[in-house]
């Protein structure tokens, strides 16, 4: 029984990370697209748990998301009732007993895996991996469990679990250890399948189940921020409120409830999974329109807002790290509203350093070097991060952006370096007296406005995926490239006139090369992604 368990944990735990492995990114880009209102969340929450097998990964998903603010409670709220009823599609796969067909699946995911050269077909051969050895622990469980009835100890324990709210109890710390509704409902049906368990104690164990399985998304929000709390808590009270009107109708009208499910069953595996479902279904039906007030009791529990942090001048993390729920199928989005986060400080820096060159503001200097200081913390926990989360199972889109990121930081961080550089020329024309001519200062001027726009559409093209600026970097880039050599040409003729100091031009020479650098830089930030992807294309050929 306990290899059976075991086995059939492995291979739940291998499907369904291999799924999100194949199919994670578009899962998450479907979940961002198709989530605008209640009604389609909760669609796509059926039609997500039900590919990956996990209302648990589902909800802790949706609990990153909302940290991440890429989704608000609301939408969250349908999707997390979209997903209880999607989680009940394991159970209606375990009643079918496909036990017998475990051996082939298996050998037909082990040779695809060992024969075939494509890494993509690879990770669907995980997918049939782990579905054969869920079903080969459900078969070695099911054996297992058939001896139990010639055991009077066993039969005697379970016929004594009568009382239905310690069934439901049972059904409850069952499901937060096992971390799992689905892992608990299956055996709960392999039980009854064997008679080793009455019909009316497993829909309560089934209720409690209900409750057990919102500890996986509470214990995620724990390091979230409140919102993220408010999402778990959402799971949380919809599964609570919901199995207490449940147990009410149950106790009432139990044999009505029972006479309702046969109609619908042929066997008593079937029974439990159609119990299951109804349940799950009912009680979406039964709390949807109440969603709202579900929303509003979840932010009662979490009240106030999140501690302001000015991130520009502290040293920490605000989308990843330790204190930011961790989900494989969001890292990597949180990693690129860190980078631009941290872009839209290096930019913000530069034009800072600019204007202390122009102006001699002494505070401005100072501010450069405190926020470069910051933009130098962001590049090394950013880079740490990239190197912790390439570690784990990332979807296989995300994995083939992780290089590109990696070189983002670092394109980012020396837009950082040449805004310091500024600052120091900003300084040394500060305490030498240097003075710029106003048609050096001009031409500055006019050289950074497109290094500022260039900058900008940079951004856009690699964190909000807009490339519909492409042509424009291309454009700006070109045009960056052709000022700084009209800029040194104009600094040498300054120069042969006398209408600069040596120490004035030298300056000169050096920000307007230093700009240039920073377009490129900027450059390679906005075609990142795109290289990422023509390399990984021309990887798989």
């Amino acid at each position: 029984m306990a290899g059976g368990l075991g086995l059939f944990l492995f291979g739940m735990r291998v499907m369904s990370d291999s799924i999100e492995k194949v199919a994670g990114a578009k899962l998450r880009r479907i979940l961002e697209i198709f989530t605008t209102n209640r009604f389609s969340g909760m669609i796509v929450g059926v039609v997500f748990t039900a590919i990956i097998q996990s209302s648990s990964a589902c909800t802790a998903m949706v609990v990153s998301f909302v940290n991440a603010g890429l989704m608000n409670l609301y939408q969250a709220a349908g999707v997390i009732f979209g997903a209880n009823i999607g989680t009940t599609v394991t159970s209606q796969l375990v009643s079918f007993n496909l036990s017998a067909y475990a051996p082939v699946i298996l050998l037909a995911g082990v040779l695809t895996a060992m024969f075939c050269g494509k890494e993509q077909v690879k990770k669907f051969a995980d997918i049939i991996i782990g579905f054969g050895v869920l079903f080969l622990g459900l078969s070695t469980m099911s054996s297992s469990m058939a001896g139990m009835r010639e055991v009077p100890q066993i039969v005697d324990l379970l016929a004594s679990l009568t009382n239905p709210f310690l069934a439901t109890l049972t059904g409850l710390l069952l499901t937060t250890v096992i971390q799992s509704s689905s892992v608990t409902v299956s055996i709960v049906l392999l039980l009854a399948n064997q008679d080793l368990l009455g019909l009316p104690v497993a829909l309560y164990i089934i209720l409690g189940c209900n409750i057990g399985a919102c500890s996986t998304a509470l214990l995620a929000s724990m390091a979230g921020k409140k919102d993220a709390k408010r999402a778990a808590l959402i799971h949380f009270w919809f599964n609570v409120i919901g199995t207490v009107i449940l147990y009410g109708v149950l106790f009432a009208a139990q044999d009505q409830v029972m006479d309702l499910i046969w109609l619908l069953s042929t066997d008593k595996g079937r029974f439990v999974a159609n119990a299951h479902t109804l349940i799950k279904v009912f009680q979406v039906i039964l709390l949807f329109p109440f969603s709202k007030w579900i929303v509003r009791l979840a932010c009662a529990c979490v009240p106030g807002e999140d501690r302001k942090v000015n991130y520009r001048e502290s040293h920490q993390l605000e989308y990843i790290g330790e204190k930011v729920v961790f989900n494989p199928a969001t890292a990597v989005i949180g990693v690129v509203k860190e980078l631009d986060r941290m872009a839209t400080l290096a930019s913000e820096n530069l034009n800072r350093a600019m204007n202390a060159l122009l102006t001699l503001d002494e505070e401005d200097i100072r501010e450069v070097y405190a926020v470069e200081e910051n933009i130098n913390f962001l590049n090394h926990a950013i880079t740490d991060y990239l190197v912790k989360i390439n570690q784990t199972t990332l979807p296989v889109e995300d994995l083939k952006s992780i290089g590109a990121l990696f070189h983002v930081v670092n394109d980012i961080e020396r837009i950082g370096d040449h805004a310091e550089n500024v600052a120091d020329a900003a300084k040394q024309r500060r305490e030498e007296g240097i003075e710029i001519s106003q048609d050096a200062q001009r031409e500055l001027a006019e050289m950074m406005e497109m290094v500022n726009r260039l900058i900008r559409y940079s951004i856009d093209m690699f964190a909000r995926s807009d490339e519909s600026h492409m042509e424009d970097v291309v454009r700006l880039e070109e045009k960056v490239d052709a000022k700084e050599k009209e800029l040194q040409q104009s600094h040498i003729q300054r120069l042969t006139k006398g209408e600069c100091s040596p120490a004035a031009g030298m300056l000169f020479s050096d920000i307007a090369s230093g700009l240039e650098r920073v377009a490129d830089h900027a450059t390679n930030i906005a075609f990142s992604i795109v290289a990422a992807e023509r390399e990984a294309a021309e990887a798989e050929e």
